[in-house]
């Protein structure tokens, strides 16, 4: 991806030690979170105070992180517009559907179903940053979709979804478009004048307040599990999961681009199949074999591509 900022920027290569390790991090830590995730719903848990939870123990982490980084976190009018962009799309939209949709949808479904960040990632880049899309880059999506398309096919073929299917891929659909559009809008000309983890530590905070407030009309007054393992689980999700890969991520999509940093999502499904396989005792087949060899080869081809 060339620096919008700076058109005569060399671009920069994914396989460069600055973008791979936390690329890697990232997918090893968001790659658990799926199965984190069941534990903190329910029919006896109130979903959208779950959400809010995770976030308010993630944002004052943010903002210490800002302070100990020495970022500024002064962001001007139009950053604060772009952190409540950032926190009603990516830390409500995105989570709240999410969440939800495991309801009906086993998580590894969901999980595979956001191996199709890409598409609008690539979409709204071209539509909103102007970045270009090569056919290699193209040629590779198409085999990493043809790739998910099989591991879904195989997994609901072994999974039981007891829910409301159709509802739980709608739900599916709109957490991805919302983290797609936060990942574009951050990567634009008002994020890139921003310190990264100053518009987060606002951005959750937004978030935060937005969940909260839809947490009481949706939920009522705040509602726990009191259970160590419930805790335990939010307090990954926020920190490891929140606080120390949004940052990451987020860079990331600033240096190579929105098209290819989707591609992460592919690593994560690997991780959290990984996961799925010795814990939950995920069955393979030939058709998730074949899924899975299609998937990784095509995020090669396109993650080789000079521009996306």
């Amino acid at each position: 991806m060339t620096d919008i900022a700076n058109p005569e920027a060399e671009p920069v290569r994914f396989l460069s030690v600055r973008i791979l390790a936390p690329f890697t991090l990232v997918a090893l830590i968001w790659g658990s979170t799926w199965y984190v995730i069941t534990g903190q719903i329910g029919d006896d848990i109130a979903t959208s105070w779950s959400i809010t939870a995770r976030f308010a123990i993630a944002t004052p982490a943010m903002f210490l992180l800002a302070v100990i980084m020495g970022k500024s976190l002064k962001l001007g009018r139009a950053g604060h517009l772009l952190a409540i962009g950032i926190g009603f799309t990516q830390f409500c939209v995105n989570f709240n559907f999410v969440y939800r949709a495991e309801f009906h949808l086993t998580s590894g479904v969901v999980a595979l179903m956001f191996g199709l960040l890409m598409v609008p990632n690539t979409l709204f880049g071209w539509a909103l940053l102007g970045q270009k899309v090569t056919s290699r880059f193209v040629l590779g999506s198409v085999i990493a979709m043809a790739g998910i398309a099989l591991l879904l096919v195989h997994e609901a073929r072994l999974a039981r979804l007891d829910g409301n299917i159709a509802l739980g891929i709608f739900l599916a659909i709109g957490g991805i478009l919302g983290a797609s559009f936060a990942n574009v809008i951050q990567a634009g000309k008002v994020g890139r004048s921003l310190p990264m983890v100053g518009l987060l530590a606002w951005s959750l905070l937004y978030g935060t307040i937005i969940d909260a407030s839809l947490a009481w009309v949706m939920d009522g007054p705040p509602r726990f599990p009191s259970d160590a393992a419930y805790w335990s689980g939010a307090a990954w999700l926020a920190l490891a999961g929140s606080v120390v890969t949004f940052p990451l991520y987020y860079q990331i999509v600033r240096e190579i681009g929105p098209g290819r940093a989707a591609y992460n999502a592919i690593a994560v499904i690997v991780v959290a199949m990984l996961i799925s396989t010795f814990i939950e005792g995920y069955e393979w087949s030939l058709l998730a074999g074949a899924g899975g060899l299609l998937a990784v080869t095509g995020m090669f081809i396109a993650l080789r591509s000079k521009q996306s």
